[in-house]
């Protein structure tokens, strides 16, 4: 192909006055793009004519883990004993497969938050970050969080969530287990050294582990500032898997940047979120689509009891203003789904153009990338093509045609 590239569709999303707008004629030279709609083509270009599409920006899903689910493996509910059957190895060699499927699925760009298996101390999500980048195979850009960092017993201690007996599967301070501030600052230092571009922690219980209730704060404050300030010294931002009303606030107060989950949030601490600019990546579609039926008896309790607080949740919290980011806890719901959240998001209470913008802007926003979730002059060229008007029905970005990222096609159908 030239290295001028002319994308031709039938429709365009314009993020900036938040319309699909007619034609969609959009020129790309190497990675970024340079024109949409111009006055005058560029002669020597390849033209690719998409046909009876919309042309988006491409999706970004903030929460997911490439290194769990995927070939192999039941969907929905992760393999219970991959913490320990899963070699790291192997496990990476599924990653790829899962970096793949959700390119297809029109998801460019991804936070991986958080490995929660034995790896002796290596980082996996960045190595799988770092061959993409260089070409080894097709997947999404990915932000990195390495090791996510829990206390002993906590939420996303691996042993926690098959219920393992003392002394099997041993983590180390490198690998996220972490108790106290000292501990704590080593293991955030630890992530950032060998390459993580976020933070991840767990701030409270969770619904899928043995660990304590769900909505119990499972870091001190003492321990949360630690690690915020550490991470944000090296200009690194912090994700907090947090259920709880009191975790979430602890971690609000702490300076944490965005909450994970967050199913438990009372009206005061969302209104907290919005005045501190804390973002939410609520991960709704796992109120309808986790299988509960195989899962431990005491878990489906949690689950249910949870879930159906965390739809009503995050309908407060997109009335309320708070900046709601996309994401999907992948695998929790299967690799290459990622647009069931942006449906789930339209069901709670936004606008199909609020669902995208969530997996498009805000989520550019949050990862601090100015040159993406837009199709504009200067922007990189990740684009997407779906059938239909993705403003009038969500659920057609689930039937994606077309994938651009860096300015290469990966995909046309």
């Amino acid at each position: 192909m030239s290295e001028t590239t002319i994308l031709r569709a039938e429709r365009w999303l314009d993020m900036e006055t938040e319309s699909v707008r007619s034609p969609g004629v959009v020129v790309v030279e190497g990675n970024r793009i340079v024109g949409v709609n111009p006055s005058e083509l560029p002669a020597a270009a390849t033209e690719v004519d998409l046909g009876e599409v919309t042309l988006l920006p491409g999706l970004m899903d903030m929460e997911l883990n490439m290194l769990i689910g995927g070939p192999g493996g039941p969907e929905g509910l992760p393999d219970p004993l991959h913490g320990v059957r899963d070699d790291p190895v192997f496990r990476t060699l599924r990653g790829v497969v899962n970096c793949h499927t959700t390119l297809m699925a029109g998801f460019t760009t991804v936070r991986n938050l958080g490995l929660m298996v034995k790896t002796a101390g290596f980082l996996l999500d960045v190595d799988l970050a770092r061959a993409i980048e260089m070409g080894f195979f097709p997947g999404p850009r990915i932000i990195s969080a390495g090791h996510a960092i829990t206390p002993t017993g906590g939420h996303l201690d691996p042993t926690m969530f098959q219920r393992l007996a003392p002394h099997i599967m041993p983590q180390s301070v490198e690998e996220g287990i972490a108790n106290g501030v000292a501990e704590v600052r080593k293991a955030v230092r630890y992530q950032i050294k060998y390459g993580a571009g976020v933070i991840k922690i767990s701030a409270s219980g969770g619904v899928m582990s043995f660990s304590t209730g769900a909505g119990a704060q499972q870091y001190s404050d003492e321990e949360l500032e630690a690690i915020v300030d550490e991470a944000h010294r090296a200009g690194i931002r912090v994700a907090a898997h947090a259920h709880g009303d009191a975790a979430i606030r602890a971690c609000i107060r702490a300076g944490v940047d965005c909450i994970e989950h967050g199913s438990l949030a009372t009206d005061k601490t969302i209104q907290l979120m919005v005045e501190h600019g804390t973002f939410l990546v609520a991960t709704t579609y796992l109120a309808d689509a986790l299988d509960l039926a195989r899962a431990a008896p005491a878990l489906r309790a949690k689950g249910e009891e949870i879930f159906p607080k965390a739809k009503a949740m995050v309908g407060k919290a997109i009335k309320a203003g708070v900046k709601v980011a996309c994401g999907t806890d992948a695998p929790a719901i299967p690799h290459g789904q990622n647009a069931k959240e942006l449906w789930a998001l339209v069901d709670r209470g936004m606008t199909p153009i609020q669902a995208l913008r969530a997996a498009t802007v805000t989520s550019a926003e949050l990862i601090e990338a100015n040159d993406l979730g837009r199709l504009a002059p200067g922007m990189l060229a990740d684009i997407i093509a779906v059938p239909g008007d993705p403003t009038e029905d969500i659920t057609m970005t689930e039937h994606v045609r077309f994938v651009m990222k860096d300015g290469r096609i990966y995909k046309n159908e």
